[in-house]
């Protein structure tokens, strides 16, 4: 029975190689040993998912050409499907089709997604498919856009990690700052009128 830990799918032997030259591959054992990367979807990990609204997909060609894909949509357009499953709408883009020829001749998929207001990251491997022939699938899996939903794309987790905050910036969405200074401004104006209903 094959004993390896889920995160020999990242740490190939070449990348154990360039580990133990750099003096990193202890660490990292260690690491792992104590924080095995787990095959399935925590729920603390679903929740994190469930409030993306920009995903990064990587694929590669069967030569080993890599591709990297943004998605996105609303909070949620990432849906967990079950325990293993990750699915999301594939909507009409600019019909390069370069993720979808890549997954036809090689599975093997990676699904980072990054929360710059607090500072996290998480790296999925796996595998990914394309549904074309089920409606009612693509249906339930269509966010709240007027975008066309083509197909369905379904990630399977193999393993997953938690990623370190180091050098990601700090950056809030539009939206939600938005509606802080909306709340701040109405608050001021409040105040304001407060203070000229109390004046003599």
């Amino acid at each position: 029975m094959d004993r390896s830990p889920l995160s020999d799918i990242a740490f190939s032997d070449a990348v154990k190689k360039a580990q133990a030259a750099r003096g990193s591959r202890d660490t990292i054992e260690r690491m792992t040993q104590k924080r095995p990367w787990p095959p399935e979807l925590t729920p603390e990990i679903a929740s994190f998912i469930a409030q993306r609204n920009s995903a990064l997909l990587g694929t590669a060609s069967r030569a080993g050409q890599p591709y990297i894909q943004h998605r996105g949509g609303p909070a949620g357009f990432l849906r967990v499907l079950d325990a293993r499953t990750i699915g999301f709408a594939d909507l009409a883009g600019n019909r390069q089709y370069i993720t979808l020829g890549n997954l036809s001749e090689n599975p093997a998929a990676f699904l980072f997604l990054i929360d710059f207001a607090t500072r996290s990251r998480v790296k999925f491997w796996g595998t990914a498919r394309v549904v074309e022939d089920d409606p009612e699938l693509i249906a339930r899996l269509k966010p709240q856009t007027r975008a066309r939903a083509e197909r369905a794309i379904l990630f399977t987790v193999e393993a997953f990690d938690i990623n370190c905050p180091s050098h990601i910036p700090v950056m809030v969405d539009a939206q939600v700052a938005a509606e802080a200074i909306a709340k701040r401004d109405a608050r001021i104006a409040e105040l304001e009128a407060a203070l000229a209903r109390s004046a003599p």
